[in-house]
């Protein structure tokens, strides 16, 4: 099968998949008890209950939950997220005003884990059952245990309460700032820590088994150097199973931007969401959670494009 119709046949099963998401995004959120309106009338007692009527009927509450639901999508269909209530602030204004932080963040920590992992996965299968092998396996063990608030929480006390390296408060520069890379490292290590020592077992593990394979055998029998075996043939085969993982990964990535977002005080699209939950700012949610969604799909087709250029026999299982 050619690469493109792979992508093609790949790009369609999102599809259905985005659908289904909507579908349980929207009913989790209506499941829960209370709405936006509730939540300002309980703020403001001198709301009449006609008054709440109206506001209900302005942002379709008082719809039923399915008839809310085809409006969301249809609203998604033409751009429109929502309103956020009581501001006249539009979703997608949000948004979009805080993806990139978020973004740059998420690739910030994959960098990191990156970086750190496949080195040190070569250097751990390279020099198997040795000093090496073992600290990097504690070390591993170690980054996939410690929670990413507790590591935020320590790196901050280290670096920016005691030693005074990195800023405490909460960055007030654009993104494009360069100062807003210095902002960077701490959460982006925060939340690359875990992902970086599960890729460096997986790394590990490929390459130990590559490693004992006939054609590396074969390879230094011909007197190849054992750099050359390693980095153009050993490598490219142990990446395969990285780039698996690596999408699966993106989950948690994104997932724990949520949490490192409000210890660092970053202003992404994690500590809106919190926001928004304290608020009970339904579109606003429903659209995060989208977006969230839609990142892990469109991170696990990528993946699996990967896997096809790594390996073409991928293509035919389509």
């Amino acid at each position: 099968m050619s690469l493109r119709r792979f992508i093609l046949k790949r790009f369609l099963v999102t599809i259905p998949i985005l659908f289904g998401v909507s579908i349980v995004t929207f009913a989790l959120v209506h499941l829960t008890p209370g709405d936006p309106v509730s939540q300002m009338v309980a703020l403001n007692p001198d709301v009449s209950a006609a008054e709440e009527e109206q506001i209900r009927r302005q942002y379709g509450l008082h719809l039923p939950v399915w008839e809310q639901y085809v409006n969301w999508v249809g609203g998604i269909l033409q751009g429109d997220f929502g309103e956020i209530i009581g501001t006249n602030r539009a979703v997608e204004d949000v948004v979009w005003a805080r993806l990139p932080e978020t973004i740059a963040l998420g690739l910030f920590g994959w960098g990191f884990a990156l970086l750190i992992a496949i080195p040190t996965g070569i250097y751990a299968a390279v020099n198997k059952d040795q000093i090496g092998d073992d600290a990097s396996r504690v070390v591993a063990l170690s980054g996939i245990s410690i929670p990413n608030f507790w590591l935020g929480l320590m790196l901050i006390l280290i670096f920016a309460v005691v030693l005074g390296y990195w800023p405490v408060l909460a960055p007030r520069e654009p993104l494009y700032h360069p100062d807003m890379l210095w902002y960077l490292v701490l959460p982006g290590i925060t939340i690359g820590t875990a992902s970086s020592a599960i890729l460096m077992r997986i790394m590990r593990s490929s390459m130990a088994e590559e490693l004992n394979k006939e054609y590396v055998t074969a390879a230094r029998a011909k007197g190849l150097p054992e750099r050359t075996v390693i980095l153009k043939h050993v490598l490219r085969n142990s990446l395969i199973s990285v780039a698996t993982v690596a999408a699966f990964l993106t989950a948690s990535i994104i997932s724990g931007s949520v949490v490192v977002e409000v210890v660092f005080s970053w202003p992404g699209l994690g500590r809106e969401f919190i926001n928004a939950i304290q608020a009970r700012q339904i579109d606003l949610i429903l659209a995060i959670t989208l977006f969230t969604g839609v990142a892990i799909i469109l991170a696990n087709l990528l993946a699996d494009i990967a896997y096809a250029l790594l390996d073409p026999r991928i293509r035919d299982e389509y």
